[in-house]
């Protein structure tokens, strides 16, 4: 059977997020191209709504009733309105409404980092992490909106149905199976013209030599600057600091080791550039939440 998605659909829905969904879920697909989930649109009577940008209407398929016997309900972010003015709904949307309902109270959720204050003002109870991408608490998940909604939905089919299904539906929709790094490299920031001096450079040869130790004088060595100069044009560039840059590098190269062959921890440790498989342990738990090996065994493809 497949999986059912039902969406919520408000007036003043942002488009982008509407529109993910279907496109990632309804890529989706089994070997023989049967789909694995269907996506529904539910909206209050089933009245027609506008989008946040307008320019076109959106006719819900449903009223709310599908929402009660959906396997997932999925709130596409609203632009403006009561929810984000003074955090009141509907009583007949109430329900529904994550943040509104207080469901998220105690949890940790993820949003995009431009409403930050905001949210936090609304919704105090929320433990909002406002750098990640998207945040898996379990039965909830939240992402950062716009395009991390389509980082979620890979990663719910990744869940759901291993990296050579989500990597499969990714190459459908044109777009990377896992982005790493988080918001801060979104965050408008003035950035200084580059002149040819940036660390674009710098960081292709980092990534060339990421089972090597690499000291942050070698990086500022290899891009002509002071370590001052080169860590303050490393962060307007990425959003991040040099060492917390090159750190989710060896991450994600040990995650495509672990996914993609059958080296052994320490290998893939050491290969990254982690040292260790102790020291890659620890990396794993902290950043992904599971060990490599449990990693591995989720989504290594025969």
């Amino acid at each position: 059977m497949t999986h059912a998605v039902a969406m919520l659909v408000l007036d003043g829905v942002v488009g982008f997020d509407l529109g993910v969904p279907p496109q990632v879920f309804g890529a989706a697909r089994t070997a023989d191209n049967t789909p694995l989930y269907t996506v529904t649109t539910c909206g209050p009577g089933g009245r027609p709504v506008r989008p946040e940008r307008g320019g076109f209407t959106v006719v819900p398929d449903h009223d709310l009733a599908p929402l009660a016997t959906a396997d997932t309900v999925l709130v596409p972010g609203v632009s403006g309105g009561p929810p984000l003015t003074d955090g009141t709904v509907t009583a007949e949307v109430a329900e529904v409404l994550l943040a509104a309902a207080g469901m998220l109270d105690g949890r940790r959720a993820a949003s995009h980092w431009a409403w930050a204050k905001r949210l936090g003002r609304l919704y105090p109870r929320v433990e909002w992490d406002f750098e990640v991408l998207f945040v898996d608490d379990g039965d909830m998940l939240t992402s950062a909106g716009v395009a991390a909604g389509a980082d979620l939905c890979l990663h719910v089919v990744r869940g759901d149905h291993g990296s050579a299904v989500a990597n499969q539906a990714a190459r459908r929709c044109v777009m990377p199976a896992w982005r790493d790094g988080g918001q801060a490299q979104y965050i408008e920031r003035p950035i200084p013209a580059a002149h040819g001096n940036g660390t674009e450079t710098t960081r292709a040869w980092a990534l060339s030599r990421l089972a090597e130790q690499i000291s942050l004088d070698e990086l500022a060595g290899h891009a002509r600057m002071s370590v001052r100069t080169f860590t303050r044009r490393f962060r307007d560039e990425t959003g991040m600091s040099p060492q917390k840059w090159l750190l989710q590098q060896r991450m994600a190269h040990a995650r495509l080791l672990l996914e993609s062959t059958d080296l052994s921890v320490d290998v893939v440790a050491r290969r990254s550039g982690l040292g260790s498989a102790t020291a890659l342990r620890q990396h794993f738990q902290h950043s992904v939440g599971v060990a490599p090996t449990a990693y591995r065994r989720a989504f290594r493809h025969p």
